[in-house]
């Protein structure tokens, strides 16, 4: 698999991809239920099989797939009059759903426990979905009907099931969060659409909604994004959005949101590719959101962004843009133009067309369940075309962590990985990242490094923001900024972490990595230098040895030593790796670290010190 991506990276590469799979929404229930086709079909087979696919059911009940003990997901074939006893079993439930998808579960009315789509009367659906409200109720959650939907099931009166979005904000959260990094070529429209997303104004076709994004006047001046910027789209109880348009601040939005999508607005031209990586390696984002314009197709880096996006093994999703410029035909042709690639056997991905908001409803909860789901959206940032249909998407993108993996991480030691520096006037010192794991409050001691000596120093967190509002505690898995007051930011750079003192941190100058050399013009061998992405840690290496073979070639596999050549840094066997050096790229995992000492904390050094 991991050498098959190396397809994506060839110039050139997957023009011609064969199918592989095809999927369609079964019309049998219209919950996104898979059809599979062979790859080798002929082409009256591929005809009768699109024919069939949309005609209406003989015989057959219509199904989902059982329902799972673990998980967000609850089936009911009806909630009719529950006794006390039943009703408190049920509201017991209900938490655990809401408890497993980290504040959000999804309940589908009418449906027996093996996945059978029964259906209920109007009568008794109607009751049901009261009974389902007191249940909310009774734990402090919102509920939403996402949709209902007919069931043909050889019976004259008309029997209806319904799926329901359960939400509740953890009590020791303020909101929802997810992160979806934002990817595509150049001019592709990225910053657009977020624009649009996040202001809640469409684009007048020269720009305009993307100008907020911007960090830089030489961006302004381009209209190109160089840098890494962030961008909030949240979303109430009720699904409904909470933008710009209706609240001036950030805080505004953060208190009326249950839901928030953090955007990361990566750069699309090939010469800020480093930044690209950086964003995607060391903001830990839960999606990928790919942009493509549907006027010019797969050029430039879509290809590149849509492997790195898979090395890093981070689910992505597909947005085809500016389609008020193309003829239908145009659009469709894209469209297929990406099927083929995402069929292809390095991606090995069944692309799913929405095409309405229960499509979109479908592909939000097959994409979270099932990873070689690629959902493809076609929209307008000028007209609004099918641009509810994406908001309905993330409204119910569910997280890909559960409560249990969450739990873990929370009770180990903390871990904050440096992402950002910044001076504020009268606040000090400033950093931003992701807290990996543990949990970090105001006032805390941590020590961080390491140095190019290998040291690290004690230093307090003086406060807390996250999404540009106050925090009083971080928790695993969140992004935020603290500030350090008088700490000398002299001492600081990227790629440093702020840890618990009794964490014994391993440094190290060398470490070894199995690889696979996804493209390289010659051979890889002993000398040649790289620059190497592990989480946050972007430097430049050398290869001190490749074990077992002289050289590399394209797609091939090696365990691999490398030696940071400036300063040593904090890593962990099993991390994720990404190297390049102009048109060499290649992936990996740590295997092994060779230490370079222990560290000794030394006591924080401060600027006003220095001063006086």
């Amino acid at each position: 698999m991991e050498t098959r991506i190396s397809e994506l990276f060839a110039p050139g590469s997957g023009q011609n991809g064969s199918g592989s799979q095809e999927v369609g929404f079964n019309p049998l229930n219209g919950f996104g239920a898979l059809s599979k086709k062979a790859s080798g079909a002929k082409n009256n087979k591929r005809a009768k099989a699109r024919t069939t696919r949309h005609s209406k059911p003989s015989h057959y009940p219509p199904y989902l797939p059982p329902e799972a003990e673990e998980g967000n997901i609850e089936y009911k074939l009806k909630l009719i009059n529950p006794t006390q006893y039943r009703f408190e079993h049920l509201a017991t439930q209900m938490k655990w759903r809401l408890q497993e998808g980290r504040g959000e579960a999804v309940y589908q009315i009418g449906v027996e426990d093996n996945g059978m789509l029964v259906g209920l009367s109007e009568e008794d659906m109607r009751t049901s979905l009261e009974t389902l409200h007191r249940m909310a109720e009774k734990v402090g959650a919102d509920i939403t009907v996402l949709r209902e939907c007919e069931v043909d099931y050889d019976s004259d009166d008309p029997r209806k099931i319904a799926e329901v979005l359960i939400r509740k904000v953890p009590d020791d959260q303020q909101f929802l969060d997810l992160r979806v990094a934002v990817l595509g070529n150049v001019d592709s429209g990225k910053s657009t659409l977020l624009g649009v997303l996040t202001q809640g104004e469409l684009d007048n076709g020269r720009g305009r909604a993307r100008l907020n994004l911007f960090r830089h006047l030489h961006e302004i001046q381009t209209g190109r994004t160089s840098s890494i910027s962030f961008e909030i789209l949240g979303f109430n109880s009720k699904g409904e959005v909470v933008n710009y348009s209706e609240s001036r601040t950030a805080e505004q939005i953060c208190e009326s949101a249950s839901k928030m999508i953090t955007f990361i607005d990566l750069a699309g031209h090939h010469k800020y590719l480093k930044t690209t990586i950086f964003g995607l390696t060391t903001y830990c984002p839960d999606f990928a959101m790919l942009v493509v314009s549907a006027n010019t197709g797969i050029v430039g880096t879509t290809r590149e962004h849509l492997g790195l996006a898979m090395a890093l093994k981070v689910p992505i999703f597909i947005v085809v843009t500016k389609v008020d410029l193309c003829t239908r035909a145009t659009v469709e042709r894209t469209v297929r133009q990406l099927e083929r690639v995402l069929k292809q056997p390095g991606c090995n991905k069944v692309p799913l067309v929405v095409g309405g908001p229960d499509d979109a409803v479908a592909a939000a909860q097959q994409f979270a369940q099932t990873p070689n789901i690629t959902p493809i959206f076609t929209l307008s940032n000028v007209s609004g075309e099918s641009l509810e249909h994406l908001k309905v998407f993330f409204n119910i993108l569910p997280p890909l962590s559960n409560s249990k993996e969450q739990e873990e991480l929370m009770q180990q030691l903390t871990e904050f990985q440096v992402d950002e520096i910044y001076t504020v006037p009268e606040v000090g010192t400033v950093v931003g990242g992701t807290l990996y794991s543990g949990i970090c409050r105001e006032g805390e001691q941590l020590v961080v490094g390491p140095t190019d000596s290998g040291q690290f120093h004690k230093l307090t967190v003086e406060s807390i923001q996250r999404n540009r509002s106050g925090c009083r505690v971080l928790r695993a898995g969140q992004a935020a900024t603290l500030a350090l007051g008088g700490f000398d930011r002299a001492l600081l750079r990227k790629g440093m972490v702020m840890v618990s003192p009794e964490m014994d941190p391993t440094i190290c100058w060398q470490f070894e990595a199995e690889i696979v050399l996804l493209f390289h013009a010659k051979t890889f061998h002993k000398g040649f230098q790289v620059t190497v992405h592990v989480g946050n840690v972007r430097q430049t290496a050398t290869v001190v040895a490749v074990h077992g073979k002289e050289e590399l070639r394209t797609g091939e596999k090696a365990v691999v030593r490398f030696k940071f050549i400036k300063h040593p840094e904090y890593l962990k066997v099993g991390a994720k790796l990404l190297f390049r050096e102009g048109v060499t790229k290649g992936i990996g995992h740590v295997t092994k670290l060779q230490p370079a000492s222990h560290y000794h904390p030394t006591p924080p050094s401060h600027s006003e010190d220095d001063e006086a």
